[in-house]
């Protein structure tokens, strides 16, 4: 056990109220955590959305130790090592129909992002339409902590202590509406409409100026908006429509989260960049990823002279060796246990569990698709924000691990968990909801 807690100064947290009365995580194996005093805690959000496969399986971790006693670091920039290119074709085997035919390595969502919104600029530039420089994400959208990151996407304490961002940007609507679609079970009916906001934006500013509409499949860090019947088919029909790449954000929704490999494929919407993270080496090891669809490369390619570089882009850590390893291994566990399937089996079964709260006190809502939902909690007036926090204290005192936003709980268990973990994942919330003041 730690003698200070002082000097580190954690990130999204209430350090003054978690130093209080810490809750730390002391070692994992499966679908638990365990504290230091060896007390279980069932993860209910695999980790923070990335320990899709469940925790300190053996071949991730053998993989990772083989890795950096053989090659430990290589450099990204004139120079590769094989596991990188080896983990870049079986990227782009598992996305769906051939549509996606490069990866460009990162370290995480944020710097996915980041890659993706620079390379969508670029494209456009090179393609000879360099005045299209306008991005438009969407409210309540999350996409990392970069100055992009945080531009395009829409939670305001995320954006409001880091003065005006970055110019030319625009934000769509977000879909949630607890009035038409409190208590829907996945995907809602109503809110479609919201995606025809789009044309209002692009008659705004003019399709000329416009790169390219950045959105979460599914948006998770603000608390799970499961997007509405449609909606998704119709922002990549204006898309095409103007000549707009749409990006889909899946650094929570890809690598099974939903019961298919991406969002892409659940949906069957087909966007112009896949941004991912987390699930990708199964939280091990930090890796972000941008998969471009067929014809991006190959733009910057016939743009550039020969032995010139294409995009002047990239991070020290691109495609790490130990990262390229984990997310290997990750990959082979998916496949070997068929954890996409187990979580696609499993998805009507997590439904039924998580609607079995409808009328527990201060339950407003409850949404979920594939193994992902939310319980919104109402706000105590004037503190909003309290009884989340409450819930996820006693929650954590109980014995199970979730994610609070503001009020509304989220759950992301790993893509391992079987009938008898989500029987006592809920069977725990219960009985704390239950409690609450």
């Amino acid at each position: 056990m730690p003698t200070n807690l002082e000097a580190y100064w954690m990130p999204f947290t209430a350090n003054r109220q978690f130093k209080a009365n810490p809750r730390l995580l002391a070692a994992a194996k499966d679908v638990h955590y365990f504290t230091p005093d060896d007390r279980p805690i069932l993860d209910g959000t695999a980790g923070l959305w990335c320990v899709n496969a469940g925790h300190c399986r053996p071949k991730i971790v053998e993989a990772i130790q083989k890795q950096v006693a053989h090659l430990d670091y290589a450099p990204p920039f004139q120079m590769g090592h094989p596991g990188a290119f080896e983990l870049a074709e079986r990227l782009v085997k598992m996305m769906p129909g051939g549509h996606f035919d490069h990866v460009f390595y990162g370290n995480s969502g944020s710097e996915a992002v980041e890659s993706a919104l620079k390379i969508a600029i670029a494209y456009h530039r090179v393609r000879g339409e360099g005045a299209r420089q306008r991005l438009i994400g969407r409210e309540r959208g999350y996409h990392g902590v970069g100055f992009g990151g945080i531009s395009v996407g829409g939670i305001a304490p995320n954006r409001k202590f880091f003065g005006s961002l970055m110019p030319g940007v625009d934000h769509l609507p977000h879909t949630h509406n607890l009035e038409h679609n409190a208590f829907t079970r996945g995907q809602p009916q109503w809110g479609t409409h919201l995606a025809d906001e789009l044309e209002r934006i692009v008659t705004l500013h003019d399709a000329s100026t416009i790169a390219a509409v950045i959105v979460e499949p599914v948006a998770g860090s603000t608390g799970v908006l499961i997007p509405p019947m449609g909606y998704l088919e119709r922002l990549r029909t204006i898309c095409d429509k103007y000549g707009i790449l749409l990006i889909f954000d899946e650094v929570i929704t890809g690598f099974g989260r939903l019961g298919a490999s991406f969002a892409t494929e659940y949906f069957g919407v087909v966007p112009d960049m896949v941004t991912v993270a987390k699930g990708i080496t199964n939280g091990t090891v930090p890796m972000g990823a941008v998969f471009t669809r067929k014809g991006i490369y190959d733009t910057f390619m016939d743009a550039a002279a020969e032995n010139a570089i294409e995009l002047f882009h990239g991070y020290t850590y691109s495609g790490h060796p130990l990262a390229c390893a984990a997310a290997m291994a990750t990959l082979d566990v998916y496949e070997e246990e068929g954890l996409f399937a187990n979580a696609n089996h499993l998805a009507s079964y997590w439904e039924e569990c998580l609607h079995s709260l409808k009328g527990l006190p201060h339950v407003i809502d409850l949404r979920n698709l594939g193994l992902v939902a939310a319980i919104e909690l109402e706000s105590i007036p004037g503190k909003p924000g309290v009884r989340g926090m409450d819930c996820l204290q006693r929650c954590f005192d109980t014995g199970l691990l979730i994610r609070t936003t503001g009020d509304i709980i989220a759950l992301s268990p790993p893509l391992m968990i079987q009938k008898e973990h989500i029987d006592q994942m809920f069977e725990m919330l219960a009985g704390v909801l239950k409690e609450l003041p």
